[in-house]
């Protein structure tokens, strides 16, 4: 599996646990600060490269300080940050996470580079050689890059993916419509799905984004574990159970676990197995990138675990 993650790249510093921000200028011990690299497309990536794949980033960062570390961590964890293109005039995209006793997650976030990516910025030779492409945020991005970026690594039979940014509450279907006739598979949470189509009931809402042209649709929802719509096929897949300390990057796994599944000839449901997994190694941990495993282990992992009841 050779794979291009494009899209946004975040760096996250995360701090747990914060109960409240101090008043004034009081100050407050923690436990732990850690900055990793994130994102929708950063974060597949740490998972993917994880699980055997050959992994390639892409996107617009700044020529900073924040994107050197940023790049220095992709880099460590076997990711090649050839394609990412550094800006000298916009800072790299950050977040600072306060990561709250009960694993939720605020965030303040700098939007930075990642909306600067044009279609010149596209490393095309590599879209067109790879197997496999996953474009992460493409409504925060721009629409019209991403769909063009789907359509030609369509046209040279690569598979791809793609993953949400915007809070469901955001979300528009107008948003996304152009680029989803190109994926074959898309992989948003289940507030994602009933914002962005302003639907009710989670089914039908997946329905209507696979009628809008989407090929798959994947949606990860939380502790209630993943529901996977092909057509008239809907399927649950629960999550698995563990103490939860931080669930940032849950979605990147999810998605890294579920694409890689796929890409070594699994069934949807197999591969979302895989996925869900990939998420609960990582969510035991605090960031995107916790966890030493591979796919043996994540494989083990599955086989051993009990699953959540629903």
């Amino acid at each position: 599996m050779t794979v291009i993650t494009m899209g946004v790249h975040v760096l996250d510093v995360l701090v747990r646990p914060v109960e409240a921000i101090p008043k004034g200028q009081d100050a407050a011990l923690v436990q732990d600060i850690r900055m990793t690299a994130a994102g929708t497309a950063g974060g597949t990536a740490l998972t993917l490269a994880k699980l055997g794949a050959t992994v390639h980033s892409a996107g617009a960062i700044g020529a900073d300080p924040t994107g050197d570390l940023l790049v220095s961590l992709l880099e460590r964890s076997g990711i090649d940050t050839r394609a990412l293109v550094r800006r000298p005039d916009v800072p790299t995209s950050a977040s600072v996470l306060p990561i709250r006793p009960n694993g939720e997650r605020p965030s303040l976030h700098l939007l930075g580079g990642n909306i600067t990516y044009q279609l010149d910025d596209v490393p095309w030779d590599l879209v067109t050689s790879a197997t496999h492409l996953h474009f992460g945020g493409p409504e925060l991005l721009s629409a019209d890059v991403a769909t063009e970026v789907l359509r030609r690594a369509k046209d040279h039979g690569v598979v791809t993916s793609v993953d949400l940014l915007a809070p469901g509450e955001l979300g528009d279907l107008r948003m996304i419509e152009g680029v989803l006739p190109h994926v074959d598979f898309l992989l948003p949470n289940d507030e994602q799905v009933l914002g962005f189509t302003d639907e009710r009931d989670l089914v039908a809402a997946a329905k209507r984004l696979i009628a809008a042209g989407a090929g798959m649709v994947a949606v990860t929802c939380g502790g209630d574990g993943a529901l996977l719509v092909d057509g008239d096929t809907v399927e649950r897949v629960p999550a698995f159970a563990v103490d939860v300390i931080d669930t940032t990057g849950c979605g990147d796994a999810f998605s890294a676990g579920f694409l890689r599944g796929v890409s070594l000839g699994r069934s949807a449901r197999d591969a979302a197995v895989l996925g869900s997994a990939s998420a609960a190694l990582v969510a035991q941990g605090l960031g995107s990138d916790h966890g030493d495993f591979d796919l043996t282990t994540a494989d083990l992992f599955a086989a051993a675990t009990p699953v959540r009841d629903v």
